[in-house]
């Protein structure tokens, strides 16, 4: 398994991932707009993360087969503000990959990220009580529910689900 940095030639890649994980991916989080499922609105997409990446806002990565042919995973450092220290977490793993570790994988290259290429000192993830994989992997990794910050409120299948914010100070 290999962790790097989404290219722009992942476009195929991409939306063949996306495509075969879509109903799995929105029994947890809200859905994506329907052009998003194009090869014209991967590579959107694409180009959209990456200019955030060239802007210093994001660091979007995808988790790839060891011969880089299949994309397994996404992992995403995004809302990165370097004077405040601190930046989200997201990522997402196919169905077909789950429960292998690839979550924590995943976790642990964006908090090194984080760390020694942004000089962060505390990562934000949101997460849905009935997403119980992501949140034990999040406190396995040092994540703490914030108490105080109030819901973000997605929807999810049509379902509103309130995501509370998990912190991890670096």
């Amino acid at each position: 398994m290999r962790i790097r940095t989404l290219q722009p030639d992942d476009a195929e890649r991409l939306l063949a991932f996306e495509l075969a994980n879509r109903g799995w991916f929105e029994q947890h989080v809200e859905a994506r707009d329907p052009a998003f499922y194009s090869p014209e609105g991967v590579r959107a997409h694409i180009a959209d993360y990456l200019a955030s990446h060239a802007a210093g806002a994001m660091h979007p990565c995808v988790l790839t087969s060891d011969d880089d042919a299949v994309i397994v995973g996404r992992a995403n450092l995004r809302r990165i503000e370097r004077a405040a220290g601190s930046a989200e977490v997201g990522y997402r793993i196919a169905r077909d990959h789950a429960r292998q570790g690839l979550g924590g994988l995943a976790l642990a290259h964006l908090m090194e990220l984080a760390r020694t290429h942004y000089g962060l000192r505390l990562l934000n993830a949101w997460i849905s009580p009935q997403n119980l994989g992501s949140r034990r992997i999040l406190e396995k990794y040092g994540f703490q529910r914030d108490a105080l910050a109030a819901p973000h409120v997605v929807q999810v299948d049509g379902v509103a689900h309130a995501s509370h914010l998990y912190q991890c100070h670096l």
